[in-house]
């Protein structure tokens, strides 16, 4: 018997259901052995039927949102928060840090390619909830598969996994257990940002001065980034260590290895992670689990980090 297998989409880009196409050949292994019963990307219908899997991928940014993750709670068996915007709140949870009137604000009124100036306001379209939340926030998650959007590795061996009635193989590994390149003590003092220089391929980014958050962030990628010449950005989210440790977190991480590894004092990486929090903290300032810890200041730094710009 299939299993009977329903997506859904809350606020989101879509990303996560368009990765299913990315297992290629492998997308027959798992199409022949489920029934998808609901999916809003192939087809709109208004009503969660009974599954035995259902995939919920976005955060929870509207009422509308909310009632879908409820809907689909009651209906599925199992649910599983899919992507990072569903685990973390994603890029969607990244507005948390301003009030929804800031947002309609510079969209709709201080945008200079708003053509208008309403801010739209209907009974038909979805009312913003105060903040962007994972959807662990509103109900009970079975099994949680991060990525943005997840790597095709990891939905074959989940799907597979659950199918099989198994529970799929977690790992608690950081993207560097996957990342080939070398961990090396060297002489540099100075930070430097992504686009200076050309960095060494053999080398880890933090023995360069590139700030890079492959050591705290989980392994569901296979570290694709820095094994092509790019610094992790954080895409899957935290480690158990960042996310267990109250005082600790992605800043006070990065800056102790990178200390060791170069002559670049703690205190100065540290403020450069603060300097640019809105991109280092991207995918997870919507989750609770870490924006509630109170080593976590966005707020001020952000307002440091304007303060310092208009004196430059």
């Amino acid at each position: 018997m299939k299993v009977r297998v329903a997506t859904e989409q809350c606020s989101t880009c879509a990303g996560c259901h368009v990765s299913f196409v990315d297992l290629h050949e492998k997308l027959l292994d798992v199409v022949n052995a489920i029934d998808i019963v609901y999916c809003p990307i192939l087809a709109d219908f208004k009503e969660h039927p009974e599954a035995d899997v259902g995939l919920i991928e976005g955060c929870v940014r509207t009422d509308h949102d909310r009632h879908v993750v409820e809907d689909m709670r009651k209906k599925c068996k199992s649910i599983i928060a899919w992507g990072t915007c569903a685990c973390w709140g994603g890029i969607c949870g990244a507005n948390t840090v301003f009030k929804p009137q800031e947002i309609f604000d510079k969209v709709y009124l201080n945008n200079p390619s708003t053509v208008t100036n309403i801010i739209p306001d209907s009974p038909r379209i979805p009312k913003f909830e105060n903040e962007a939340l994972p959807i662990d926030q509103i109900i009970d998650v079975d099994f949680y598969m991060p990525g943005c959007p997840p790597h095709p590795y990891f939905i074959f061996e989940g799907l597979t996994s659950l199918i099989a009635g198994k529970l799929p193989d977690t790992t608690l590994r950081s993207v560097c257990a996957k990342c080939n390149r070398r961990m090396d003590k060297t002489d540099v003092s100075e930070l430097k940002r992504n686009i200076e220089g050309i960095p060494d391929p053999e080398v880890c980014f933090l023995s360069q001065g590139y700030i890079c958050l492959g050591s705290v962030s989980l392994d569901r990628c296979l570290a694709p980034c820095p094994n092509t010449g790019m610094p992790c950005i954080g895409c899957t989210g935290p480690t158990p260590r960042v996310i267990m440790n109250p005082y600790r977190d992605i800043r006070t991480e990065v800056a102790e290895r990178m200390a060791k590894l170069t002559k670049i004092k703690e205190a100065d990486i540290i403020k450069e992670i603060e300097n640019f929090a809105r991109t280092y903290y991207s995918y997870y300032m919507g989750a609770p689990v870490l924006r509630n810890k109170p080593t976590f200041l966005i707020k001020k730094w952000m307002r440091e980090a304007e303060k310092e710009a208009a004196t430059v």
